[in-house]
């Protein structure tokens, strides 16, 4: 039998499944930070190495017979992270391996052959493309000071700062001065400004962008443009995605598929951002594109991208048994 092991390892947990050519899930395991940039390659190593033995333990097999691996990790990003990644990775009992960003397992979630482009929007944002001709490229995921304007951390910030904003008159008026406050669990701004001045909080949690989506789906035009602000800023990380691969014709004849990742876009789903995302690229590339909401989760592209390594067809009815598995 031959057995495929497909790894999504980030931030804050790292997944593993085994599965067998026709995409039953044998083995699964589980643990934590998978992303070398944050607590160092040795801590991220040991977690990667922990999910892959507990899932190859649970399919009842060994390191040997795993005929093919692919580890999707978050920080993945450049030659740097992967002159790190690939010699720990080899210490890995594993004989045939790649290791991928965990852009381009999101990517595979939602194209058929890996080409297109795929945009994260969860606590932070990114955004990732592959062309006909394989090329890769990756706008975006190193923060604010490099050019990023979207993800759960910022717009949260700004849900905090539009609702100060509009308290003091400096902007429109908004339901967010009111609800705000409330999800802290305080009655005014001026309670809630003052109690986190008092203990020099300067940030606010990424959850807050719950607080902007239930404001815009109330009617709040405040909210709707900042909704809409963070759908122009992915539309614009997707149209640099397609003309740095070389505009539309790289990506073949057919629409190109423009993958959606990460809580904000598949939980969300917040038509203002999405209309915002689509007007923006398509008057900034003129492409055709589809966009894709995944329905599986991004260890089953690290699945793919191992079946595609061996040349293996995928069976059509996985991706509907996928999605049934239940999340981690």
């Amino acid at each position: 039998m031959t057995l495929i092991l497909g790894v999504d390892g980030g931030g804050s947990k790292t997944r593993a499944v085994v599965t067998d050519t026709e995409g039953n899930i044998l083995g699964e395991g589980r643990a934590g930070c998978g992303n070398h940039q944050m607590n160092g390659i040795d801590a991220a190593l040991a977690e990667i190495r922990a999910a892959c033995e507990q899932a190859v333990r649970a399919a009842g097999a060994e390191p040997d017979v795993i005929a093919a691996v692919c580890y999707g990790l978050a920080g993945a990003d450049r030659d740097a992270d992967f002159a790190v990644l690939r010699p720990a990775l080899a210490t890995l009992p594993y004989r045939n391996w790649d290791v991928v960003c965990d852009t381009m397992t999101g990517l595979r979630t939602g194209s058929p052959d890996g080409v297109g482009v795929v945009l994260v929007c969860g606590s932070g944002t990114n955004a990732a493309g592959r062309n006909a001709r394989g090329e890769t490229v990756q706008t975006g995921g190193f923060g604010y000071l490099y050019g990023d304007a979207a993800g759960g951390s910022h717009m949260a910030e700004l849900t905090f700062r539009a609702a100060v904003r509009s308290w003091e008159l400096r902007e429109i008026p908004s339901r967010l001065t009111r609800d705000v406050p409330a999800w802290f669990g305080f009655g005014t701004m001026e309670q809630l400004v003052n109690d986190l001045l008092d203990r020099a909080i300067d940030q606010v949690p990424p959850d807050l962008t719950l607080v902007l989506h239930r404001a815009a789906d109330a009617g709040d035009e405040l909210a709707i443009r900042l909704l809409a602000d963070t759908g122009h800023e992915l539309g614009l990380a997707a149209a640099s995605v397609i003309l740095r691969l070389g505009g539309p014709a790289a990506f073949g004849e057919r629409p190109i598929p423009v993958v959606l990742t990460g809580s904000v876009l598949q939980k969300g789903r917040n038509p203002h951002l999405l209309g915002a995302l689509e007007k923006t690229l398509r008057d900034k590339t003129g492409a055709p594109f589809q966009l894709v909401m995944p329905e599986i989760e991004p260890v089953f592209g690290a699945v793919l991208l191992a079946m595609d390594r061996l040349g293996l067809p995928v069976p059509p009815d996985a991706a509907a048994r996928w999605s049934s598995a239940p999340a981690p």
